[in-house]
């Protein structure tokens, strides 16, 4: 291994302290992750409401619920630096006012104040897993960092079952689709006071003698050279797409109009890609800190989901059992968080806020652009007929595809595992 490699990787001491001061700052980090990743895929199960409240057909919901994804983009570079720069408890508060503030456009029925909210939610959001990840950073020793980044995607994909399964029957019986918006939107900004009360200073805190503002995006310079920061970002992104995409967009239209089952048994089956996420992304955390070893976690769990996916897809109705492969293949969807771990061991300590920033945006810049296009694609099979079975089979196709791409992808990044390393 070159110098120059082996000066980017942290060996883990084996006995580094917890800081407990971050780690409860992460906590509730992590209630906002699970409440944002709630607004991200509750519109799935309010797309009629939407429909009529926007006057707009359930492509155009589609495509105003995707601009969530490129700000959330857009603003992870931006929440990246800012954290190397300022630290968390400057940065992580402010961005969850914005998704709080956000959530309570969204909840006015326009079409206006719904694009500015979904935007604002977005912008606000790239704080929660990069400023989750930041605090882990600072509050667990290096040796339980995919554990815990493992823990935090588990709160969000938690918040993400949650926005189908419990807030469909919600929104159809105790209160309106607009009041969902405005109360989480207090929730959210509950979590905001209580963070900003208890993340620590640290000496980032102050940006005395830090030089001018764009300086602040100097890192990203470290970061986007390393040709495995790429490798990291495009393999997570396209493992990502199953989910953010294939579920939490299209899967209870899929399931509606594909398999042709009930609405409220459509919420039940999609909400089980999140559940299984809740699953998969501490147990591959754990499995990939237990082996020492990223690449082979990783692999396997890309292996999982593009059984499972195909299963979906292709299999007939009744071979297997319906909520079994929906689990699996969010179970499998958990390695997507893995090179979010690999990101930051390829890349110095000092950039580790940029590092995630950068994962983020690749990440979600996938996301953002494919979002529309698979709408788009899902048209076009059907040729102004309509979604049956054979336009999703077809279009599903390239969602596996992707998943193949990314293990093609896995197999070039270099292996940051402890055990890994000391093999080089």
């Amino acid at each position: 291994m070159s110098s120059k490699i082996a000066s980017t990787v942290t060996v883990p001491s084996k006995r580094e302290p917890i800081h407990m001061g971050f780690v409860i700052a992460w906590l509730f980090c992590a209630a906002f992750y699970f409440m944002q990743y709630m607004l991200r895929s509750a519109p799935g199960v309010m797309i009629p409401e939407l429909s009529a409240a926007f006057a707009r057909d359930a492509l155009g919901v589609g495509a105003l619920v995707g601009l969530y994804y490129y700000s959330y983009a857009l603003f992870s570079i931006v929440c990246g630096a800012l954290l190397d720069r300022l630290g968390g408890k400057a940065v992580i508060p402010a961005g969850i006012v914005l998704v709080a503030v956000g959530a309570a456009l969204f909840g006015l029925g326009t079409v206006e104040a719904a694009q500015a909210g979904r935007l604002l939610q977005g912008a606000g959001s790239a704080c929660g897993f990069i400023g989750a990840v930041y605090l882990a950073t600072h509050g667990f020793p290096p040796r339980s960092l995919a554990t815990a980044v493992g823990f935090t995607q588990c709160f969000g994909m938690l918040g993400g079952s949650a926005g189908q399964f419990a807030v469909a029957p919600l929104i159809h019986g105790l209160i309106t689709w607009q009041q969902f918006w405005w109360l989480s939107g207090f929730v959210i900004l509950l979590i905001a006071v209580l963070v900003l009360v208890v993340t620590p200073a640290t000496r980032e805190d102050s940006p005395a003698g830090q030089g001018s503002w764009m300086k602040m995006f100097t890192p990203y310079k470290e970061v986007l050279s390393n040709p495995q920061s790429y490798l990291c970002g495009f393999c997570a992104g396209l493992l990502f797409l199953p989910t953010t995409v294939g579920d939490m967009i299209w899967g209870i239209p899929f399931l509606r109009d594909g398999l042709d089952v009930s609405y409220a048994e459509a919420v039940n089956r999609a909400s089980m890609v999140p559940l299984g996420w809740v699953i998969g992304c501490p147990l591959l955390g754990y499995l990939s800190d237990r082996l020492g070893r990223r690449k082979p976690v990783l692999i396997g769990g890309a292996l999982l989901m593009l059984a499972s996916g195909a299963g979906i897809f292709y299999l007939p109705a009744g071979v297997a059992p319906p909520y079994v492969l929906g689990l699996l293949l969010g179970i499998g969807s958990g390695a997507a968080m893995l090179p979010y771990t690999v990101i930051k061991e390829v890349n110095p300590d000092k950039v580790k806020g940029s590092a995630s920033g950068a994962i983020n945006f690749l990440v979600f810049t996938f996301s953002a652009l494919l979002t529309p296009l698979y709408g788009k694609l899902l048209a076009h099979l059907a040729n102004g007929g309509a979604m049956d079975l054979p336009v999703f089979r077809s279009a599903g196709a390239c969602l596996l595809s992707g998943i193949l791409l990314a293990m093609v992808l896995a197999i070039f990044m270099r292996e940051t595992g402890p055990r890994g390393r000391a093999n080089a």
